[in-house]
């Protein structure tokens, strides 16, 4: 009989089941609803079912029957698939609604212990995580390896930081220039720059052969002309190249073969050309002509150098002495200076006339007053600051009472004077021997020429001495140098027997069509192409 009867209870389970998958509407077999399963629990939990029917005895039928789960039956599954409430006075079926509270587990706080949970989140030694510092778990020993392992291979990178406020960046070389940087000016337009660095070539404009150029540091073998004559002593020769043209022609030549051509310098006007010898004579020649027009002797040794103040050509002889020469009149010796005990290799007027310098080889520089009837035999300041030769002299156009003077290979300095007091304004070593001087007619810039030991051209900015460039070619020491009558071009004269003209000095466009006249106009193939002096 029992077994009849589950037999019939499980079959009667079975077709209740097939029954439920094939209606669409009902559950399918899948999990109970959430309502389902907080029943469930709070049904399973006698102390609370017990706490809350013991609270909700008190209560009206009505609040009880919807707040109390002890109260209400769990809700059966019919044969149809429905699900039908046994709440009193509810016959029709429907979904329980959620009950207040039931939804949410408020947890008892009193059993939270939060100081105990501040101290694990402190203590390093039990939170070891993703974040924890694995050195902590090391032990000494293998922590002071580590430290020197690391020492061994990073070296000072350990304390060296990649920002650094501290330590300045290396100074630029002396003279370099940034082509790329960029300066603007508040008191200038918004689009403004600064004036771009002028180009100076750093190659010759022409090369000119000249044989037979005396490798010697006291005389004066070049000069350039008003008219673009260019005047270059060669042994007993002198030559004169026409640079407009290019044509060279021989202006004299000595008679004796022992005799050689000490200095030459062109008057002023350009038109006549005084000549020195080795046998102490000072010669002065027509240019147009081609004849001489004087011999003016007086010197007992060679004149080194000549300088001309109008119609009064000065020259310096080995001997020391300085005359004066008027070239107007019969009897042309009118004044001696015996202001140097040994050659004067230098010798230069001043623009204004006022004042005359001389270089000697007894490393003195002296400066001499105006000549007058009656010269004075004692110099106005006896400079003694050189400590080689004086050669290079060169006085400031724009600024008549300042002289540039260097000295030689044991001294190798630039110093600048004051005429009016004597005083050196400045002095710059040049680590080489000054060889001549020039100052630029159209920059603040002063070009020296240089021998021992780098034979190179130098552009200084004046008055800071700055190098602007550096102009290399020569393989020997750079013995003279000579300006174009534009102020454009320089010409270099070394002991490699080589001319070379540069083009370093450019014009100011506004003075240009002044000068365009007296302008150098060089062929177009001029760097390619040697010519011979001679």
């Amino acid at each position: 009989m029992l077994r009849s009867v589950s037999k019939a209870s499980a079959m009667s389970h079975f077709y209740s089941e097939i029954e439920k998958l094939t209606k669409l509407d009902g559950p399918t077999g899948g999990p109970d609803m959430r309502w389902q399963r907080k029943a469930k629990e709070v049904s399973s939990c006698g102390n609370v079912s017990m706490n809350k029917s013991l609270n909700t005895s008190s209560m009206s039928p009505m609040k009880m029957s919807n707040r109390s789960f002890g109260v209400a039956k769990t809700p059966s599954k019919t044969p149809g698939g429905t699900i039908r409430s046994k709440t009193p006075g509810k016959g029709k079926s429907k979904t329980p609604t959620r009950t207040p509270g039931g939804d949410r587990f408020i947890p008892n706080r009193s059993a939270t212990n939060f100081d105990l949970g501040n101290f694990k989140l402190q203590d390093q030694s039990t939170n070891i995580g993703e974040n924890t510092d694995p050195a902590l778990m090391m032990s000494p020993s293998k922590l002071e390896y580590q430290k020197a392992m690391a020492e061994n291979l990073n070296g000072d990178l350990m304390n060296s930081k990649i920002l650094c406020y501290k330590n300045k960046p290396p100074n630029a070389p002396e003279g370099y220039q940034n082509n790329l940087k960029v300066m603007y000016s508040h008191n200038k337009t918004p689009g403004s720059t600064k004036k771009p660095i002028r180009h100076i070539p750093q190659q010759p404009e022409r090369i000119l052969d000249a044989p037979d150029m005396l490798d010697d540091y006291y005389l004066n073998l070049l000069d350039w002309s008003c008219h673009n004559h260019l005047a270059v002593a060669l042994a007993n020769n002198v030559y004169l190249w026409n640079a407009a043209s290019g044509d060279i022609k021989q202006l004299m030549q000595l008679e004796g073969p022992e005799d050689y051509v000490t200095s030459v310098s062109w008057i002023t006007e350009g038109n006549y050309l005084a000549v020195g010898t080795s046998s102490g004579d000072v010669q002065l020649w027509d240019v147009e002509s081609g004849k001489r027009l004087r011999c003016m002797q007086g010197h007992a040794a060679r004149v080194g150098s000549l300088s001309w103040n109008s119609y009064i050509l000065s020259s310096g002889s080995r001997s020391g002495n300085i005359h004066h020469h008027d070239v107007r009149v019969a009897s042309y010796h009118v004044g001696t200076l015996a202001g140097h005990t040994q050659e004067v290799c230098g010798l230069k007027w001043s623009p204004d006339g006022r004042y005359l310098a001389s270089g000697g080889n007894d490393n003195l520089l002296n400066i001499w007053p105006t000549f007058s009837a009656t010269p004075c035999n004692v110099p106005i300041y006896t400079l003694n600051q050189h400590q080689a030769a004086v050669k290079a002299l060169a006085w400031c156009p724009w600024q008549p009472s300042v002289l540039a003077s260097g000295g030689g290979t044991a001294d190798r300095h630039i110093r600048f004077w004051n005429s009016n007091t004597g005083s050196c304004l400045n002095s710059v070593d040049t680590k080489s021997q000054v060889c001549a001087l020039l100052w630029s007619k159209e920059h603040k810039e002063l070009i020296s020429a240089h021998g021992f030991a780098q034979n190179q051209l130098v552009i200084w900015k004046y008055p800071t001495m700055v190098r602007i460039a550096e102009l290399l070619g020569h393989t020997s020491r750079i013995l003279h140098m000579a300006m174009s009558p534009d102020g454009t071009t320089v010409v270099s004269a070394a002991a490699d027997e080589t001319l070379r003209l540069w083009k370093c000095f450019s014009v100011d466009p506004k003075s240009k069509k002044e000068k365009s006249s007296n302008s150098v106009k060089l062929p177009s193939n001029s760097i390619s192409r040697r010519q011979n002096i001679r």
